[in-house]
């Protein structure tokens, strides 16, 4: 039988065993083959979300150019909202973004001509440039004159200096060669090694980190072909590769961009002919001595215009999405346009009247530019991509006013590793000083912190009210997580302390995760809090599956009685007291799908069905459980899970409970199955596809249990049933598929034959 397309689910090989006795792996295979496809078999969650541009801004009102007399170079600083503009020849300019102003000014002297691009060193703070190509020039915020600072000589030109988080600012000259900014200034006449050929040039260059240690990457180009170098800082290793284009392609590469992963390099570059090609480069090539060639294979095809010469740049955002600058179409104006690589799309564009210089840099959220001869910054906002969410596996997309959550943390930048976090020597030099910034928290936080640890319950929320009434900085999420954990860690020594209110609310700020905050849901299941486990469950995206099947047992195990005393959300329950109307049509054949119900083993399932009243093919079926149940079941179907990890916990669920969240899945089947959408009732009830998935997976993970179960002996012969005549549905529809395609294709022969005849 042909898998449904979109689906990862596969079903176990017991009940494919018993797919000729048992009409529970025959219900299952059904409902893999009558799942609706194409248009009508979308789920109601949302798409992934597009890339947004902000309104744009001018940094800069001195008017600029491109090229060495123009803008060489925007770089960050040491802090999030501050960054260095070098204009070509002579200034270097700080400003801070948010406050669209310059804190600082520095130019070199009448005569000298600053080469590249100015950078922060964000073990020290300082400001490093260089001019006249060999001539190094430290200095910091409280310097004005830059030529009484700082100054190094070196014995060779450089072509660029790196400088990222975590490590100290690499030197790359313009022969190949790489050094550290201690070892130089240690000794800055030192001999500089020749790494490229004759008429080899650098035509571009990046550096990452990578388990902690920098890796730089630089193109090069010689007589039309080009290569690329890996310089790796752990194993002190240069790798060579040849980037070999392709036999049938033969444009010329006008700009580059890179990210990169734990073992790969991905180098995208943008072409004479409009398009984005993509080259894989490993990061520890097998043999790092021998020259490799590496192909480039096309990622994005035609983003801008293929006789666009100029005005044209590339730039990596994220994992899944690029920035192109240059003209769509050959006629028109410059746009900057984001592009998503995964799903190969255009997500949104903005002209650019004025024209740009072909020169674009990303930072954080920003996107800088020149727009005619001014600097302009353009706030973006690209979210995650995922084609998980847009099949229903994830949980349905936020409403337009909640809160972004940060889901995921980034390890590179966390404790230890962040701003003035490295360890480094301290320089010999007075000038050359450490800044060292600790971020003090708010004090609403610190009196926070000292009510939790001895005040009461009451106390504790008064002050938490301070705390949250106070603008929120960039790491509240963390603060929120600090928070929790306190209250969590006092409730540890102390049982009968359980401040619910204040936890409630702390979730219900949507900034919090299970990874922040992992002894929450717990103590939530400790406490058979079930109001707090299904708004952990609305709001955390990586609750494990063990937790997801703990809830689930507390769900189906709690009396009715417990519930009516309890407040629970139902946006995701629409009116569960009307009753379900199973309308089962009798069919003597059924040939769809490689599905025959004239086999032997769906007879004996029929003459068992058939032995009931007259009335057994059209009944009403109710929901099997009050209304807060099927809020809190809901909560449960919304929820992200794998498979591999969730069916051994589904496992431990008693027999008991199994059927009835069966019979209630298969009351909302009933209910999807009532209007031609395939949808049910409410603010964000579950989806087709959801519904279907817990099926499988119940019956998957407990299929002997539920076979010997006398209870669940009905419930799975009217499954069955009830799927079986859908199936039917699907055939006739096929047929009548059929009989139009046949008309049509009439109608357009009948119209080809009077063409001919008035000919």
């Amino acid at each position: 039988m042909p898998a449904t397309p979109g689906r990862g689910r596969r079903l176990s090989k017991q009940v494919c065993y018993l797919a000729s006795a048992c009409p529970v792996a025959i219900l299952v295979l059904a409902i893999e083959s009558a799942k609706p496809a194409g248009r009508d078999a979308r789920p109601s969650v949302g798409l992934p979300k597009m890339a947004a541009l902000e309104e744009e801004f001018t940094l800069s009102t001195v008017p600029l150019g491109a090229g060495p007399n123009g803008l060489l170079g925007v770089e960050q600083s040491d802090k999030t909202d501050q960054f260095l503009v070098t204009h070509g020849g002579r200034t270097v300019i700080l400003y801070k973004v948010s406050d669209q102003k310059p804190l600082g000014s520095w130019s070199v002297k009448q005569g000298q001509i600053i080469t590249c691009p100015a950078v922060c060193n964000f073990q020290t703070g300082e400001f490093i440039v260089v001019h006249d190509n060999k001539v190094l020039r430290i200095w910091n915020t409280e310097d004005v004159n830059l030529d009484k600072v700082f100054k190094a000589t070196l014995s060779a030109e450089i072509y660029r200096i790196h400088s990222i988080q975590g490590t100290e600012p690499l030197v790359l000259f313009k022969e190949g060669a790489v050094r550290g900014l201690e070892a130089l200034l240690a000794e800055p006449q030192q001999k500089i090694e020749t790494v490229l050929s004759d008429d080899e040039v650098i035509k571009w260059t990046k550096v990452f980190m990578v388990f902690r240690h920098p890796v730089l990457i630089f193109i090069t180009e010689k007589h039309g072909n080009h290569f690329a170098y890996i310089q790796t800082f752990s194993s002190r290793t240069l790798s060579k590769y040849t980037l070999f284009h392709g036999q049938e392609e033969k444009s010329v590469i006008q700009n580059f961009t890179a990210s990169v992963d734990r073992k790969f390099i991905s180098l995208m570059s943008l072409s004479s002919d409009g398009c984005v090609y993509e080259t894989l480069i490993p990061i520890h090539p097998r043999d790092p001595d021998e020259n490799q060639r590496v192909v480039r294979s096309l990622l994005l095809k035609t983003v801008v215009a293929g006789n666009a010469r100029s005005g044209v740049a590339l730039t990596v955002l994220d994992q899944d999405h690029v920035a192109v600058l240059g003209p769509p179409l050959p006629a028109s104006k410059e746009c900057l346009s984001i592009w998503n690589t995964k799903f190969q799309t255009l997500q949104t564009s903005r002209e650019l009247p004025q024209g740009t210089s072909g020169q674009l840099w990303y930072f954080g959220e920003n996107l800088f530019m020149l727009h005619g001869k001014f600097l302009t910054v353009i706030p973006y906002k690209c979210e995650v991509s995922s084609l998980a969410g847009a099949l229903g596996k994830l949980k349905h997309s936020q409403d337009p006013g909640a809160h972004t959550v940060p889901h995921f943390v980034n390890w590179e930048t966390s404790r230890g590793y962040g701003f003035g976090s490295q360890n480094s020597e301290q320089s010999k030099r007075i000038l050359r000083r450490r800044k060292i910034e600790v971020n003090v928290p708010p004090p609403a936080f610190e009196q926070l912190l000292s009510t939790i640890k001895k005040d009461s319950e009451k106390d504790i929320e008064v002050e938490l009210c301070k705390f949250l009434a106070v603008k929120r900085t960039p790491d509240f999420h963390t603060i929120v997580g600090d928070i929790v954990l306190e209250l969590l860690g006092r409730h540890t020594t102390e049982p009968s302390f359980y401040p619910r209110n204040s936890l409630m609310q702390l979730i219900q700020t949507h900034v919090l995760s299970y990874s922040l905050c992992p002894g929450l849901m717990e103590a939530a299941l400790e406490k058979t809090d079930v109001q707090m486990l299904q708004l952990c469950l609305q709001q955390f995206p990586d609750i494990p599956e063990s937790i997801t099947c703990a809830c689930l047992k507390i769900f189906l195990s709690i009396s009715d009685d417990s519930l009516q005393e309890t407040e629970i959300n139902m946006e995701s329950v629409s009116d569960c007291s009307d009753p379900v109307q199973e309308k089962m049509d009798e069919q003597t054949e059924i040939l769809q799908n490689g599905f025959n119900a004239d086999e032997q083993n769906c007879d004996s399932c029929d003459r068992k069905l058939n032995q009931k009243p007259q009335d057994a093919a059209e009944e009403t079926t109710s929901c099997p459980v009050v209304p807060k149940r099927a809020a809190l079941l809901n909560a449960i179907l919304h929820s992200a899970y794998s498979e591999m990890f969730l069916l051994p916990h589904l496992k431990d669920i008693p027999a008991q409970h199994v059927t009835l969240f069966l019979q209630y899945l298969y009351f909302l089947y009933l209910k999807c199955s009532e209007n031609a959408t395939m949808t049910l009732p409410g603010l964000h009830p579950p989806t087709l596809n959801q519904i279907m998935d817990w099926i499988c997976l119940l019956l998957d993970a407990n299929f002997t249990v539920v076979v010997m179960i006398p209870e669940a002996k009905r419930l799975l012969l009217s499954l069955y049933k009830f799927v079986k005549s859908q199936i039917c549905i699907c055939s006739e529809l096929n047929k009548i598929e059929m009989f139009y395609e046949a008309l049509l294709c009439e109608f357009f022969l009948l119209f080809q034959a009077r063409d001919v005849f008035c000919l």
